[in-house]
């Protein structure tokens, strides 16, 4: 940073308590227009650009920064993990670019961030915790759906599988009462079916064989004795 002073006087790195310039900056999501810029104004806006690769490591140099705004971009690689030197910063925001890999555990350590936007990138894995980072909401990591943890609902142990359903062979009587009872009688109708199927068979070659006609008179004898009965008790108790 270097200022021209009018008057001729001998360019300083500054020498002078502002700038007589204006510039509209984006800091902590709020768009605000600086009439005239100060000197000790430690803040970059790269925002809306076209810049491409990754975010410079040499930027953690830059110690005195308190606010960084390089989104919407087309950055790419992981957050240096250098930003761990910017220990007065105190707006981060590198959101709507391709960034990928997880989110260094050293911003953990910035604990004069109030403001951290990381929304719309390719992150991954684990949300780093932190005095600073736990106050921060869902919308700071939206669009990485790499991402878990808290603040996210996503657990890290979570897996994208389905649930499925508890297996008919176990505990099927406890999910679908009577099924048991239905199933014993589709067998039974089954096997039933097939006996009358084969005595048909073997009545059509053999004809009318005398020990099938007996035995179908016996049992229809029994149950009309049966039933007769059954009238008889209900008289009584009439």
């Amino acid at each position: 940073m270097t200022i021209v002073d009018p008057r001729g006087t001998p360019l300083t790195y500054i020498g002078e308590a502002l700038y007589h310039d204006s510039l509209t900056m984006v800091i902590k999501g709020q768009q605000l227009q600086l009439v005239r810029i100060l000197s000790i104004f430690t803040t970059i806006d790269f925002s809306h650009n076209k810049f491409e690769g990754d975010i410079p490591k040499s930027i953690g140099n830059l110690s005195s920064l308190r606010g960084m705004n390089l989104s919407h971009n087309n950055l790419i690689g992981p957050i240096p993990q250098s930003f761990k030197i910017l220990s007065v910063l105190e707006s981060l925001d590198p959101s709507s670019n391709q960034l990928s890999g997880n989110i260094p555990q050293e911003l953990a350590a910035l604990q004069s961030l109030a403001v951290m936007n990381l929304s719309l990138n390719n992150l991954v894995g684990r949300i780093p915790r932190g005095p600073q980072l736990n106050t921060f909401e869902n919308d700071s990591y939206s669009g990485n759906a790499g991402l878990c943890g808290f603040p996210l609902s996503r657990n890290c142990g979570d897996t994208e599988m389905p649930q499925q359903p508890p297996p008919l062979e176990a505990d099927e009587e406890e999910y679908y009462p009577g099924l048991m009872d239905w199933r014993a009688v589709a067998i039974g109708y089954g096997c039933g079916m097939v006996f009358g199927l084969f005595m048909g068979y073997v009545i059509f070659l053999t004809g009318r064989p005398k020990w099938f006609v007996r035995i179908v008179n016996e049992e229809g004898y029994r149950m009309v004795k049966k039933i007769e009965a059954k009238r008889r008790r209900r008289k009584r108790r009439g």
